[in-house]
């Protein structure tokens, strides 16, 4: 990598946030070294020239990650590259299967993070590393895998940056409560977090999240409390944003977008509300374990409109 590459590779993940010098908080073990040699073993002095360009690869596809999707598109082959300089290290594969999360190939993702992890028992210990691994999880439909891999991560984030932390926390909590009610009070937890610590859209998908898990948790003048105080805009904007759609997608809970549209529309508009929970129990979260309580909230969205209907039957 030349200096001047190095240079807009540390600016780009200066803007996103990242720790931890070019690598952002996934720095491999190994690449400790090229800092300096002093004091290292014979062995590791005469890998010198290879680990520089081994450790130079895996820092420009790092960089790449957190730019446009043409640039992240180059990493896949990156990552081949730096794996041909020094065969069987874990950390190639790790950036590939972050690449192949990027780019929408989830599970092709999956393979290279068990193939990290095979070739190293702590690969995925990095929190980076671990949120991947979480989130190919949970788009391949792997639920257990992607709870395990959410709960590892979500004590380690402090490393990661503000927005990628709420996000963790966001995704997290949602694909927790769809464990069902054995579960429910976690997912309260780390939705609370995230509304502390999400931003914009994020924030207000949080709040509604957690108005949700309050509610299914039979909390519901918290729930009510929480809407009144947080989300009195219209939410179906909010929902839609590109980085609310991505986190939920994420975390494989796409189907509870009707959930929270309309927990957020119950005060609102019962009609709306009624006709969300209608579509919610028509798709994936009929069959899931919140189904009952959608029917109960569909039926109280129900009741205003049943009495407004009685006056107007008798007056025929």
């Amino acid at each position: 990598m030349t200096p001047t590459a190095l240079a807009v590779a540390l600016v780009a993940l200066a803007q996103a946030g990242g720790q931890g010098g070019a690598f952002g908080a996934a720095r491999p073990a190994e690449c400790g070294l090229v800092e300096g040699f002093k004091g290292t073993n014979v062995w590791e002095r005469a890998k010198e020239p290879q680990l520089r360009q081994y450790c130079d690869l895996l820092a420009s596809g790092t960089a790449k990650l957190v730019g446009s999707a043409a640039l992240a598109k180059e990493v896949p082959g990156i990552a081949a590259d730096a794996d041909k300089l020094l065969p069987g290290r874990a950390a190639p594969k790790v950036l590939e299967g972050r690449a192949l999360l990027r780019l929408g190939s989830a599970p092709d993702a999956v393979r290279a993070l068990e193939e990290a992890r095979k070739r190293d028992d702590r690969a995925l210990d990095d929190p980076v590393a671990l949120l991947a691994w979480a989130r190919a999880n949970a788009r391949t439909g792997r639920a257990d895998e992607a709870v395990q891999a959410y709960r590892a991560a979500l004590p380690r984030t402090s490393a990661l940056s503000t927005p990628e932390r709420s996000a963790a926390s966001f995704e997290a909590g949602m694909i927790v409560m769809a464990q069902g009610p054995k579960a429910i009070d976690d997912a309260v937890a780390m939705l609370r977090q995230a509304r502390r610590e999400a931003q914009d859209a994020l924030q207000t998908a949080a709040v509604v999240a957690l108005a949700l898990s309050l509610d299914r948790a039979g909390q519901r003048e918290e729930a009510r409390a929480v809407l009144a105080e947080r989300a009195r805009s219209d939410v179906k904007p909010t929902l839609a944003e590109p980085r609310v759609a991505s986190a939920l997608a994420d975390a494989g809970m796409t189907h509870e977008t009707d959930a929270l549209l309309a927990i957020a529309l119950e005060s609102s508009d019962p009609a709306a509300a009624r006709e969300a929970w209608r579509r919610y129990l028509e798709g994936a979260g009929g069959k899931g374990p919140w189904a009952e309580h959608a029917r109960t909230r569909e039926g109280a969205a129900s009741g205003p409109r049943a009495r407004d209907a009685k006056p107007k039957e008798r007056g025929r």
